[in-house]
C-alpha cells in the first residue's frame, strides 16, 4: 500500500522510541508519602496498604536515609495522633513539643538536603475526624482557617519547605500565605489540594491515621465527583490566592480533571494517587491481574508531579 504517513516508524526500535519520546518519568518527580505515629515502637504494616507502614520516628529516620540513597528527596509526612491528644480545635497541631512538629525539626536537622511537605489538615487532629471545627453538627469554615493558619505557621517554624492544605475550606490558601508571608516565611510553598473530590478511595489512608470521621461525611467541603466546572473554579482561585502547585486527587479516577487543569493553568500539576487507587492496583498485581509497573507509569505519565501513595 502507498502511505505517506507511517507512524511506525517512529516506533521501529527502542533508539527511536527514546528519541522521540514526549514524557519523560525521574524520581525526581516522586513525592513519598510517610506515616509517623507515637504508638509504634519500630513500624507497623498497614493491613489494608501492603508494603505501606507507621513509623516511629527512629524507624522513619532510618527509612528516609534509605530513600535518599535511592535518590528520592521529596517526603509528605503524615501523623498517627493518640485519641487522647484529639480535640474540636485540633490544638494538638501547633503543639511545639508533640509528634508532628518534632519530627520534622528531626528529619531536617538530620538531612538537610531533604525536601519536606507537611499536611495542614484537622482531620488527624480532630475528635470528630473532620477537616474543620464541628458546631451544632455542622464544618465551620471561617473558625477553621484561624486553625489552620496557626498549623501551617508552626510547620514553616519547624522546618517545612512547603505547606500543603488538604482541607478544602473556602479561601484558606490565601490566609494561610498572609499567616507566613506576614512572619517572614515566604519561601515556604503551599501545595494546594485544589480539587480533592469526595471518594471511597481514602478509606486505607484513613486507617493509617485513624482519622475517620466519627459522623457524617464530607461533602459539603470535599468536591463533589460530577462536577468539573466548579474544579476550575478553585483552580482560579487557588492561582490568586497565591498557590505554588495544584493538585488533583484521587488521581487515577479523575484523569479528565488532570487534563483539565494542564489546558487552563501554567502552575505545576500534582496528581494524587490516593491509598484505595494504591490498594486496588496491588490486589489486582497480586492476583497476576495487571502488571503493576507498567500499569502505574501510564497514571504518572499523565502528570507532572506525583504523590504515590
Amino acid at each position: 500500500m502507498f502511505l505517506i504517513h507511517r507512524p511506525r516508524r517512529n516506533r521501529k526500535n527502542e533508539v527511536i522510541r527514546n528519541l522521540v519520546q514526549e514524557n519523560w518519568l525521574t524520581i525526581n518527580d516522586l513525592i513519598y508519602p510517610v506515616f509517623v505515629s507515637s504508638e509504634t515502637k519500630d513500624k507497623e504494616e498497614i493491613k489494608s496498604m501492603p508494603g505501606i507502614y507507621r513509623f516511629s520516628q527512629q524507624s522513619l529516620l532510618k527509612e528516609i536515609e534509605e530513600c535518599l540513597n535511592l535518590g528520592l528527596k521529596a517526603f509528605a509526612l503524615f501523623p498517627h495522633i493518640n485519641d487522647q491528644l484529639k480535640d474540636n480545635k485540633g490544638t494538638e497541631s501547633w503543639n511545639d513539643k508533640g509528634l508532628y512538629l518534632s519530627t520534622i525539626r528531626l528529619i531536617k536537622e538530620k538531612f538537610p538536603e531533604t525536601f519536606v511537605i507537611t499536611d495542614v489538615a484537622m482531620d488527624p487532629y480532630s475528635n470528630y475526624g473532620h477537616d474543620g471545627i464541628v458546631e451544632n453538627n455542622e464544618i465551620v469554615n471561617d473558625k477553621t482557617l484561624e486553625v489552620l493558619g496557626k498549623m501551617a505557621l508552626a510547620q514553616a517554624q519547624a522546618g517545612a519547605d512547603m505547606v500543603a492544605p488538604s482541607d478544602m475550606m473556602d479561601g484558606r490558601i490565601g490566609y494561610i500565605r498572609k499567616i507566613l508571608d506576614d512572619h517572614h516565611f515566604t519561601n515556604v510553598s503551599i501545595l494546594a489540594y485544589t480539587a480533592k473530590y469526595a471518594s471511597g478511595f481514602y478509606g486505607p489512608f484513613r486507617d493509617a491515621l485513624d482519622s475517620a470521621p466519627k459522623f457524617g461525611d464530607k461533602k459539603t467541603y470535599q468536591m463533589n465527583p460530577a462536577n468539573s466546572k466548579e474544579a476550575l473554579r478553585e483552580l482560579k482561585l487557588d492561582e490568586i490566592e497565591g498557590a505554588d502547585i495544584v493538585m488533583v486527587k484521587p488521581a487515577l479516577s479523575y484523569l479528565d480533571i488532570i487534563c483539565l487543569f494542564s489546558e487552563n493553568s501554567h502552575l505545576p500539576i500534582a496528581a494524587y494517587n490516593v491509598s484505595g487507587e494504591y490498594a486496588m492496583i496491588k490486589a489486582a498485581a497480586q492476583k497476576g491481574w495487571i502488571d503493576e509497573k507498567w500499569d502505574f507509569l501510564q497514571l504518572v505519565f499523565l502528570s507532572k508531579t506525583i504523590w504515590t501513595l
